[in-house]
């Protein structure tokens, strides 16, 4: 039996290995449902009461730097109404349903603010997906976005394609949280990595200097400098880190024999 459009598109991004590629293919499905701005989050840092560091986290969009400057850097994005329902719920929302409680009054002073901020961008009508947590520190979620269409647009569109349109989101966040990603700030060198490697593997300072042929004070200095790339206090840190954006023991196709 013939695959359909969808699964075609599915079968193709669980076979990339590159998150930059499988971005941009997200990019251009969703385009063709009609939504043109897209923003994907996902955390293992949260708190009960907070979204953690922003750094921390996985943040892919297509929204000009003239919105994600107040939105993300100046922080906006934390009283953001579909990010607060995300906090405490997993599932689809409507835009619609945050216009409603707009309308009735029922939203705080600093939540409007977003609302306005949005508005003031010609982001008014949307859909946001919460996807299923593995822990009390994870959060992942995808605002999707029109700047051409309204919600009743979206809502008679979801009518019809909102199962598909979900399938395609959820296996694309599976899919991104198993490729490599993150690294905010500077890379780190292959030396970095590799000491911080080895000591995810077990070795001790000493092994490490030992298998790397440099002294323990050259493989402190390596796991200092990977700390102070990755912003973390504590070589611990650095390997969770380093862990949880799938950077460890990469595999590279160069490295393959039989190419």
């Amino acid at each position: 039996m013939p695959l359909t459009d969808a699964e075609r598109f599915l079968h193709e991004i669980t076979r990339l290995t590159q998150a930059e590629e499988l971005w941009q293919k997200l990019q251009d499905r969703m385009a063709g449902y009609g939504f043109d701005r897209i923003l994907y989050a996902a955390t293992r840092f949260r708190t009960d009461h907070s979204t953690g560091d922003i750094r921390d986290a996985v943040i892919l969009t297509n929204y000009p730097k003239e919105f994600t400057q107040d939105y993300l850097d100046g922080g906006l994005f934390r009283n953001a109404p579909m990010v607060r329902w995300a906090m405490e719920n997993t599932g689809t929302l409507s835009w619609g349903a945050i216009a409603d409680q707009a309308r009735a009054g029922a939203l705080p002073p600093e939540v409007m603010r977003v609302v306005e901020f949005n508005r003031q961008h010609g982001i008014v009508a949307g859909y946001g997906i919460s996807f299923p947590r593995i822990s009390a520190r994870t959060g992942h979620g995808i605002g999707l976005a029109t700047t051409t269409g309204t919600q009743d647009d979206l809502d008679a569109l979801w009518a019809e394609k909102g199962p598909e349109i979900e399938l395609v989101a959820h296996v694309a966040h599976l899919t991104l949280l198993s490729l490599p990603h993150g690294l905010h700030g500077r890379s780190l060198t292959p030396r970095q990595r590799e000491a911080l490697e080895m000591v995810a593997d077990g070795k001790t300072v000493q092994d490490v200097a030992m298998l790397m042929g440099r002294t323990p004070t050259t493989v402190e200095k390596h796991l200092r400098l990977a700390r102070d790339g990755l912003d973390v206090e504590t070589t611990a840190q650095a390997i969770l880190k380093l862990g949880f954006q799938n950077q460890f023991f990469r595999y590279e196709p160069s490295d393959d024999p039989a190419r």
